[in-house]
């Protein structure tokens, strides 16, 4: 498996050849990995904070698929979360790196549990701590680093085109049959 930076900043797992089939993970998978509850992952997708990138919930018995690059989105969430930061803040946070055109993965998180900061250069992060103030810094390849040897542990599910998805998903082993 690869690890690489898009064009976008966005963060490419498992990549493969046009048209090979990715694996992602269901919800439940990653509220394990993640250490958040189903009620928030839901709440988050359906609010637009973190939604699934390989399927998104279309209906009674679907179930949202989501990328190690999502994975790693909500780990985020949930370390500025665990600083103190509402998730009012943490979504007005997520939009404005949006309106600037960076991505989580363009940027590190500074948060002193009030404010959430984003940092470009190791400079500016010594300047904030000069002053004394203290603050939680949120590096991305240390959470990417984390997640891969957690995430080995956990199934992954193929992606199957929205045509052959049932309305009731068949289990794997009556499949096999």
């Amino acid at each position: 498996m690869a690890t690489a930076t898009t064009g976008t900043g966005q963060l490419a797992f498992d990549v493969g050849d046009a048209g090979e089939e990715r694996s992602g993970y269901r919800a439940p998978t990653v509220c394990k990995i993640v250490g958040v509850t189903y009620r928030q992952l839901d709440y988050w997708a359906r609010t637009g904070l973190v939604e699934p990138s390989m399927r998104k919930a279309g209906g009674s018995g679907t179930q949202r698929l989501y990328s190690f690059d999502d994975v790693v989105r909500i780990r985020l969430v949930k370390r500025l979360l665990d600083t103190g930061v509402s998730l009012q803040k943490v979504r007005l946070a997520i939009e404005e790196l949006q309106a600037r055109g960076q991505t989580l993965a363009d940027s590190t998180l500074v948060s002193d549990g009030v404010t959430v900061y984003a940092i470009d250069d190791d400079r500016q992060l010594l300047d904030l701590l000069k002053r004394g103030q203290g603050v939680f810094a949120i590096a991305l390849d240390p959470v990417i680093d984390e997640l891969k040897g957690e995430v080995t542990s956990f199934p992954m599910e193929r992606v199957v085109p929205a045509a052959v998805v049932t309305e009731f998903p068949v289990a794997a082993e009556a499949v096999d049959r």
